[in-house]
């Protein structure tokens, strides 16, 4: 969605996806001179990393960044916005999109940044970034796992090799039935066949279980031979 200079003054940086930097000269693309890896980092390309990390927003350079954003003006790729462009996409491998606005003779640069691509993550310097605050900070052991986990498949989703029909606890099924007739308004579900409930319901697939079925229906003795590890874990939160 094109943005004016009216939109942009009253978006908030975390709410919106968006960083504002006032930027007016000399504002640095690469870490430039600094040695502390904390200042290296307030950079474009840092925050270009963060936000692709943070699926995706925008960095507005020539904008003060407290609510209403004023404009201050930035000089910064002036007449070097193509160069900028595919400097970005060599070094990150994300194609960014531009556009330039103005306020009387204040020029203002917005870097729209696209999502990083599914279970990968973009790096500054070696290092996964996402924003706190007024600060860019490395990812969380936790924050990387989970996005390196989302290239894996679903695994209930997987096809449970000779689990039948008749491993399935018939009560479970009728419950099951009873619980989405109520949900979705509708008895008469109570009363469709078995492998059409199933099959409806994505458990049942070109006459084969998967996981997902083993797990909410399956009888205790199957669940003991299919999932040996099983356990189940309970945690209350407030």
């Amino acid at each position: 969605m094109e943005m004016t200079i009216e939109d942009l003054k009253q978006l908030r940086e975390s709410e919106d996806h968006i960083e504002f930097k006032e930027a007016k000269h000399n504002y640095p693309f690469t870490g430039g001179k600094h040695t502390d890896p904390k200042d290296r980092r307030r950079c474009v390309l840092g925050y270009i990393v963060s936000l692709a990390n943070e699926r995706g927003g925008r960095l507005v350079l020539g904008m003060a960044d407290h609510i209403p954003h004023a404009v201050v003006g930035s000089d910064f790729a002036q007449n070097e916005v193509g160069q900028l462009v595919d400097e970005i996409y060599k070094r990150l491998g994300i194609r960014v999109e531009t556009t330039e606005l103005y306020e009387e003779d204040k020029r203002v640069l917005v870097i729209t940044v696209p999502s990083r691509p599914v279970g990968r993550l973009l790096r500054f310097e070696g290092v996964p970034l996402m924003r706190t605050g007024e600060s860019l900070r490395e990812m969380s052991d936790t924050e990387i796992f989970n996005v390196l986990s989302e290239q894996e498949s679903d695994f209930s989703a997987k096809i449970c090799e000779g689990l039948a029909i008749e491993d399935l606890d018939k009560e479970a099924i009728v419950e099951m039935k009873t619980q989405y007739a109520r949900k979705q308004e509708n008895p008469l579900f109570r009363n469709c066949p078995d492998e059409q409930v199933l099959s409806d319901l994505d458990l049942l697939k070109d006459g084969k279980l998967n996981y997902a079925a083993l797990i909410l229906l399956g009888k205790s003795e199957a669940i003991r031979k299919c999932l040996p590890q099983n356990n189940i874990v309970v945690e209350f939160r407030m």
